[in-house]
């Protein structure tokens, strides 16, 4: 073996080219994909889906976005004061809707559920402040961390992470890691009161504008906790990123305003509405303009007008960010609603900028705001066209009014 066989010795094997990334931007992808994750699971938890699915969608993304082995939803068993392992990934069979752990001082997720104080173990072979739990020593657990899930009422439980690799879970990662607690307990809370509601349907109009008024105070408080988060962030992707994120919350907490507020509880005057958010969206690029215009005394289902309005929220931002080369023309979007004969919508989306990439598909789009668009395109079950050209950019997405199967 030659010297400078012996020199290379230990050095990584990388691709000519390639950028081997360093710890400080390792985090900060990190925390920028961990408020992707926060996204993803504000529209998750506003589609309805199953009480199970959506603890299982949760667990998944949050083991995700803590780059962890392990997951779990412990929901609180107050008559026996213990914590029912509901959902989790990466545990053995049969763990899963039968385990329980002690929910007392002495359990870090017991801890956490009492006092509410978010609990990280890093070193659990030397842990002096709380007992391990048997479930994380047989399963190797090195490090652990709890939050609690609170409804709007008593907590549900607790949402905890844990490792078997080496390293620490840091005060930064309690953010994402509440910030997924509050999405779930929001979700839980208003699937309470749905619960409560088929119960009582005399009382249902009453309930109804009680969880509505709720939900668009919660989600004004999400918005404003974004919105200081992007003022204070030092890096400007990470700045824009939670900026995009306080829109899509925005977007939906519209909805939930004009519900608050109108006699009518199940069903949004669309093109109001879609003002509204079309005027929030703009409203973070200055330098363009807006045009609206809208067929009046549309009214549709609210789980049909919050899809729309974010797919208008996407597109509007997307355009403002992506369409126009700086000292271009000025920037000019417009934004169109109109209702068919045939009981369809149309909402057309259209831009003055440079136009689309010639291999742009909207199938194979990788950004999370054309994710979002096609997801939601796809349950509201319409369809959605691009077209490009040297006069700019137009999306058309064409949706029925109503829900399949919808008198």
């Amino acid at each position: 073996m030659s010297p400078s066989d012996e020199t290379d010795q230990g050095k990584p094997v990388v691709e000519p080219g390639a950028v081997v990334p360093d710890a400080t931007t390792r985090a900060l992808q990190q925390r920028i994909r961990q408020q992707e994750i926060l996204a993803e699971l504000g529209v998750v938890a506003l589609q309805g889906r199953p009480f199970l699915g959506l603890l299982d969608e949760t667990v998944r993304l949050t083991a995700e976005g803590m780059n962890a082995e392990f997951c779990k939803v412990l929901e609180y068993m107050p008559a026996a004061n213990r914590l029912l392992v509901r959902a989790g990934i990466g545990w053995h069979e049969g763990i899963v809707g039968k385990a329980t752990l002690g929910a007392d001082l002495e359990s870090p997720s017991g801890f956490a559920l009492h006092t509410g104080q978010p609990v990280i173990s890093n070193h659990l072979e030397n842990e002096q402040r709380f007992r391990t739990p048997e479930l994380l020593v047989e399963h190797g657990i090195r490090r652990a961390m709890n939050v609690i899930l609170q409804g709007d009422g008593a907590p549900y439980g607790v949402l905890e992470v844990d490792s078997r690799s080496e390293g620490e879970f840091t005060a930064n990662d309690i953010a994402f890691l509440q910030g997924a607690a509050n999405i779930l307990g929001m979700a839980i809370e208003r699937q309470r009161y749905e619960r409560r509601l088929k119960d009582a349907l005399d009382r249902h109009q009453i309930l109804l504008k009680e969880i509505t008024h709720r939900v668009k105070n919660s989600l004004q408080v999400v918005t404003s906790m974004l919105q200081l988060q992007a003022s204070a962030a030092n890096d400007d992707a990470l700045a824009e990123h939670l900026a995009q994120a306080s829109s899509r919350v925005s977007a939906v907490g519209r909805a939930y305003e004009r519900l608050a507020y109108d006699e009518n509880v199940e069903t949004i005057a669309l093109d109001a509405y879609l003002k509204d958010v079309c005027a929030d969206a703009i409203r973070t690029s200055p330098q363009c303009r807006l045009d609206y215009t809208a067929d009046s005394r549309i009214r549709v289902d609210a789980d049909r007008a919050i899809p729309v309005a974010l797919i208008a929220n996407e597109l509007i931002t997307n355009a403002a960010k992506h369409a126009f080369a700086e000292g271009s023309s000025p920037c000019r979007i417009a934004v169109r609603l109109t209702a068919a004969a045939d009981a369809t919508l149309s909402l057309s989306v259209s831009d003055n900028g440079r136009g689309l990439p010639a291999d742009f598909d909207m199938a194979q789009a990788k950004g999370l705001g054309m994710r979002v668009v096609m997801a939601l395109t796809k349950q509201l079950g319409g369809n959605i066209i691009p077209h490009s050209g040297a006069d700019g950019t137009e999306f058309i997405l064409s949706i029925p009014i109503s829900s399949p199967g919808h008198d």
